[in-house]
C-alpha cells in the first residue's frame, strides 16, 4: 500500500527515540510488550511505527461515496443532485413530444445531463453501467428579449426529472423520478407510468433515448449496442 496516497505521514514522522519499547521503560514493558522479548529495541521501535502507519492507512483509505451519481435517502427516495449542471451535457431539444401534438408559440427546452463516470464508461463500452443517472432539465423558451428578434432561447426553470439505473434496488433496473415544486427529493414514479413502457419499447440503448444524443449514437453504432429496432 502506498501510504503517501492514503494521506499517512506517521511512518516518516514517527520519532523512534520517543517510542517506549521493552527494556526502555518498566511501565511500557508491563503494558505494551511481553517482558521476555528479545527483539532489538530500535527494530521494535521501527515495527511499532510501521504498525501505526498501517492502522492509519486502513482507517483513512476507506472508499468515499462518489460525488456524482444517485444518492438515496430513506427507502427509494432519491436526493436531487445540486450539481447536475456540472455533469456531462448530452443534448437539448425544443418542443419535443412523443405524442402527436402541436407546439405552442413558446415551446419548452429539454436539457439532458448524465453523470461523468457513466459517460466515460459509455464511450468505452457503448452501454450504461450500474449507478448511471440522467437529469432532464425542462426550461421555458423565450423569443423576444434583449436584442433577439427571431428564434428561441432558454428561460426559467420549469421542472427536473431523473432516470436512474440501479440493478439491485429496482426490479426493472431503471426508475424515473420527478422533482416537482422545487423539491429536494422524490420517490420513484409507479411502474404504471407510461415512461417505463415508452423507454423500454423505444430506447435505442438499454432503456435510454440515445437516438437523440448524436455523439453517443455514433458510439453505440461502433460498439454494436443499439437495439434491433434502431
Amino acid at each position: 500500500m502506498d501510504f503517501r496516497r492514503a494521506g499517512v505521514t506517521q511512518l516518516v514522522e514517527c520519532d523512534l527515540a520517543k517510542v517506549d519499547v521493552a527494556g526502555s521503560n518498566p511501565v511500557s514493558r508491563s503494558k505494551n510488550f511481553p517482558a521476555t522479548t528479545t527483539m532489538h529495541p530500535r527494530l521494535t521501535r521501527l515495527l511499532y511505527c510501521v504498525f501505526l502507519a498501517m492502522a492509519s492507512a486502513f482507517s483513512q483509505a476507506q472508499p468515499a461515496a462518489p460525488a456524482d451519481g444517485p444518492h438515496f435517502l430513506s427507502g427509494d427516495r432519491l436526493q436531487r443532485p445540486a450539481n447536475y449542471r456540472e455533469w456531462v451535457w448530452l443534448s437539448s431539444g425544443l418542443g419535443m413530444s412523443y405524442f402527436t401534438s402541436q407546439a405552442g408559440a413558446d415551446p419548452r427546452f429539454d436539457n439532458v445531463f448524465v453523470t461523468p463516470a457513466a459517460y466515460r464508461s459509455f464511450l468505452q463500452t457503448g452501454q450504461w453501467p450500474d449507478q448511471t443517472m440522467f437529469v432532464l432539465e425542462v426550461r421555458a423558451s423565450e423569443s423576444k428579449g434583449s436584442i433577439n428578434q427571431s428564434g428561441h432561447y432558454q428561460g426559467a426553470l420549469v421542472g427536473i426529472e431523473a432516470e436512474v439505473k440501479n440493478e439491485r434496488r429496482f426490479p426493472g433496473k431503471w426508475a424515473f423520478f420527478g422533482f416537482h415544486g422545487g423539491g429536494d427529493s422524490a420517490e420513484a414514479f409507479p411502474k404504471s407510468e407510461s415512461c417505463y413502457s415508452c423507454h423500454a419499447q423505444n430506447g435505442a440503448v438499454d432503456n435510454t433515448f440515445v437516438q437523440f444524443y448524436p455523439t453517443l449514437l455514433e458510439i453505440a453504432k461502433q460498439k454494436g449496442t443499439l437495439t434491433k429496432s434502431h
